[in-house]
């Protein structure tokens, strides 16, 4: 309803100006304004439509190119209160201030509500715990920074306000963020480290994946280092540090390079047959560093591993060391 009320009717908030990168010359001036701003596609059409949108101090249209060093004002609507239910999830909070909250996620957790999961999120858990945060970066994902996904477990840090979730955001988006995770893969690399720098889109065919086999994805870089192997298993226990942070792409990278994370069921398949190691991807966000939204000192917070990931790495421990 508050979406088609008249554009002088509508509360407008603080304007935000962005100055194109080259990393988006060339690119769509709907695409480039949901990155910058932290939007959905639509949502930037939405400001476009509603004459929210300049370009170089001119009239801008969804459909118009960007080059380096164009500048890019908006004025964005007010949020809306979240119609998301608040719920008493018991949260493990590794910090808390006026600013934000890091919570330790535990696997099987969806971070916010979509098609399947209308509650018992990390969104709604957030909700009950922090009263004052329902609105916060969007109505249906107040809050949220960044995501991990439902199998993956670890570290994450979500804004308790407007001037933190954008100070976060940009951290992310010019990837000042340290993130360190923790990876069993199936397979004996030949080197103790690599690099993976291949562009991530859509699956061509199953919209639900994501696959470097793409003609035109998203820039994606993923470092990772051995830090044991298990040669009878055929197993390795990595380091993995992604210098970008697209959908999916660590879990995608390994799997390219011919290492796909143990347990996941849509990356690393395991052979027909073969029992199943772990019911969800071996794979944990361990540390998360960051620059405080405020006081601008840094932070870093680490996320002891979760037990079933510990608990499969003394299996081939012990399996190793049998004669």
């Amino acid at each position: 309803m508050h979406d088609r009320l008249p554009l002088a009717l509508r509360v407008t908030v603080a304007l935000r100006r962005w100055i194109v990168g080259e990393e988006d010359e060339g690119s769509r001036l709907d695409v480039v304004l949901a990155s910058l701003a932290d939007i959905t596609r639509s949502q930037a059409r939405r400001w476009l439509d509603e004459d929210r949108v300049r370009l170089n101090d001119a009239p801008a249209r969804a459909s118009q190119r960007v080059a380096p060093g164009d500048v890019l004002d908006a004025s964005p609507p007010e949020l809306l209160p979240s119609p998301l239910t608040p719920e008493p999830i018991p949260l493990v909070v590794l910090h808390e201030d006026e600013d934000l909250i890091v919570i330790d996620k535990p696997a099987g957790m969806v971070v916010h509500p979509g098609p399947g999961h209308a509650s018992g999120t990390l969104v709604n858990a957030l909700l009950h715990h922090c009263d004052d945060l329902a609105g916060v970066g969007g109505v249906t994902r107040p809050g949220i920074v960044h995501r991990l996904d439902r199998g993956t477990s670890g570290v994450m840090v979500a804004a308790k306000n407007d001037a933190a979730h954008q100070a976060l955001a940009s951290q992310f988006r010019d990837h000042t963020i340290e993130r360190e995770y923790r990876a069993l893969a199936r397979g004996l690399p030949g080197a103790d480290e690599g690099r993976v720098d291949r562009p991530i889109g859509r699956h061509r065919r199953d919209r639900k994946r994501m696959s470097v086999q793409v003609g035109a994805g998203r820039e994606a870089r993923t470092h990772w280092r051995v830090l044991r192997r298990f040669p009878r298993s055929e197993r390795t226990w990595l380091a993995v540090l992604p210098e970008t942070g697209r959908t999916h792409q660590i879990r995608v990278h390994l799997a390219s390079a011919g290492l796909p994370i143990v347990g996941d069921p849509v990356y690393g398949r395991r052979s027909k047959g073969a029992p199943a190691e772990l019911d969800r991807p071996a794979l944990h966000a361990a540390v998360l560093g960051f620059a405080h939204p405020r006081r601008s000192q840094r932070m870093r917070f680490e996320s002891p591993l979760a037990d079933d990931i510990a608990a499969l790495l003394e299996r081939l421990a012990v399996r190793e060391e049998r004669p």
